[in-house]
Order: C-alpha cells, then structure tokens, then sequence
C-alpha cells in the first residue's frame, strides 16, 4: 500500500528555517511527481511547491519563491522541502502528495493533479 509520511515539522522563530521530509514506503518514490501542501486553521489547503519525477520540473507558489527549495532524493525514497526564512504566515500544517508519472515530465500545484496524501506536520512560526 502506497503510504507517504512527512516529517520534520515543529515550532520556529521568525526568520528561522525548517526542512520538512515526505518518505515514501510501498512504492517507488522516482516514478511519481510529489506536491508539498499547507492548511492554515480556517483556510483552504493550498499549494506551495511541487516537483516532478525526474526533478527537471519544479513550481512554487508565489508566496514562497525564493525561500522554499523542493528536491528529491530517489535513493533515500524521500522529497524534502527547505523552508527559509519563514514568516508567521507560512504557519500550517503540511502536506506531501503522489501522482504516478504522466506522459510528460510535468507537475501542478493542484489538489487534484495528485491521488495519495501523508498526514501532515504542523509548522508554526512564532516568536
């Protein structure tokens, strides 16, 4: 059974940095285009970053260029999503998501572009 398990979340000050983890089991972690998600109390669960199989494709929302970093590491069957200098408003709880390889080497940032999801780490931002 295809299971994604995020990690690496907890409480930062502002400014700070945080990597988050999604470690795949029961599937191979390099056929499938992964998605970073958050959920901030009372909001809708929106995209901040994806990347595709073979990592030659990445988005970020506008709200975190150039302080996130999505990468993979197929070996280790993991995603990682750095998140640098965080701010009060990245506070969420975050999301990984799989999609099975597509015909082109391409990912969104859409909830429905993805088919599996983790639980969740919550992140919070606070000083």
């Amino acid at each position: 059974q295809l299971q994604l398990v995020e990690s690496g979340g907890g409480l930062v000050q502002p400014g700070g940095s945080l990597r988050l983890s999604c470690a795949a089991s029961g599937f191979t972690l390099d056929m499938y285009h992964i998605g970073w998600f958050r959920q901030a109390p009372g909001k809708e669960r929106e995209g901040v970053s994806c990347i595709s199989t073979s990592g030659g494709n990445t988005n970020y929302a506008d709200s975190v260029k150039g302080r996130f970093t999505i990468s993979r590491d197929n070996a280790k069957n993991t995603v990682y999503l750095q998140m640098n200098s965080l701010k009060p408003e990245d506070t969420a709880v975050y999301f990984c998501a799989a999609r099975r390889r597509t015909v082109q080497d391409l990912c969104f940032m859409a909830r429905l572009f993805f088919n599996d999801w983790g639980q969740g780490t919550q992140v919070t931002v606070s000083s």
